[in-house]
């Protein structure tokens, strides 16, 4: 599987040259100052699991990707030919979708921000940008299974900003453990007007505007509560933690992406103090889109807003470092990769096969 970027394989050399300095000597920048450990914080791919005391500040940033491949409705594959030749199309004429995705690939960069008000409240800030690239075979004609040929679809661009307030429930008293409620918003600063040149099954080449799932953002604000808990026992840090995604009305395409709703818990292991290797589960359930864009009508399967969502259950392992000496001090470099182990899907539609974050914090 080719991952058509060189970021990972960049990351991977950075941590080797970040471990060779780092001492294994204790020394904390984030629970009062004098321990640091590779898991005192989540795995990187867990948002908001952590506050900050009053007044600290964490920079970070994290590269992420997902490569989608096949087709899945329900728990079942599907072939292209098979959806080009027995699936309806929503639309009408033809009668069944001519136009069938066979993979895609999203790569983000994301930019955040966490300031610590006061001992129980961390402000949280993270802005996005992302680049999408779909792959499609066109059927020729309003029937059958000979192909007439293939394009593909790219866009790029800022996608939407996550605001938030993480708020402490426990009392601090043990500086390993926190307990807290995340209330954040997503503002639609994504783009819902991408358009792109595609091949259509009588040949001809326009640029509409594109399925949902090529656009940038959701169109709406949206409420992002979440409940995390985690702490640690000697070697070993454990945690969990419940979120949300709720759409708070339509867009002005008039559709409103379905809610997505999260539960994933995880387990650290600390080889030494500054490196941890860790182990998560997933479950994630999103529901089907709600209204239609009138300019979104194609006979693709990307472009019913029935064919979106579905149950996922993934599996996601990570490697963890910690700087706390000379000039990787308060640096703390992370990978996680994950691999679905479940997938019953409202398609068809594209299935997700692998996912990775790269991510970098500095505290101050």
């Amino acid at each position: 599987m080719n991952y058509k970027t060189t970021a990972p394989a960049a990351a991977l050399y950075a941590a080797m040259c970040l471990a060779v300095p780092i001492s294994s000597a204790h020394a904390h920048d984030g629970d009062g100052g004098k321990v640091t450990y590779a898991s005192d914080h989540a795995p990187i791919g867990v948002m908001g699991d952590h506050r900050h005391k009053k007044g600290e500040v964490m920079i970070s940033y994290r590269f992420g990707f997902m490569d989608m491949e096949g087709s899945r409705d329900g728990t079942d594959r599907l072939t292209p030919e098979e959806i080009a030749t027995t699936t309806p199309n929503p639309f009408g004429m033809p009668p069944t979708l001519r136009v069938v995705p066979t993979d895609m690939t999203m790569k983000m960069h994301m930019a955040g921000v966490m300031y610590g008000l006061t001992d129980r409240v961390t402000l949280m800030a993270m802005g996005m940008y992302m680049t999408k690239e779909m792959d499609h075979i066109t059927f020729q004609g309003p029937a059958g299974a000979t192909q007439l040929g293939g394009f593909t679809t790219k866009t790029a661009g800022f996608g939407d900003t996550t605001v938030s307030a993480i708020i402490g429930l426990d009392d601090g008293s043990y500086e390993h453990r926190q307990i807290n409620l995340t209330l954040g918003f997503s503002l639609p600063t994504g783009s819902i007007g991408e358009r792109d040149q595609i091949l259509t099954p009588m040949g001809t080449t326009p640029s509409p505007r594109l399925p949902y799932p090529m656009q940038l953002g959701s169109g709406t604000f949206d409420f992002k509560p979440a409940a995390t808990a985690r702490t640690r026992m000697g070697d070993l840090s454990i945690g969990g933690q419940l979120s949300a995604n709720v759409r708070l009305g339509d867009n002005k395409a008039g559709y409103t992406l379905g809610d997505k709703y999260e539960a994933t818990a995880w387990a650290a292991y600390e080889v030494r103090p500054w490196i941890s290797l860790s182990a998560r589960i997933k479950g994630a359930t999103a529901g089907r889109i709600e209204g239609a864009d009138p300019l979104i009508a194609a006979p693709v399967q990307t472009a019913d807003p029935a064919n979106q969502g579905g149950d996922v259950i993934e599996a996601l392992f990570g490697v963890n470092l910690a700087g706390s000496k000379g000039w990787v001090k308060g640096h703390r470099l992370a990978i996680e990769v994950g691999k679905p182990l479940y997938r019953n899907l409202n398609g068809p539609q594209l299935e997700t096969d692998l996912t990775l974050t790269v991510g970098w914090q500095k505290a101050f």
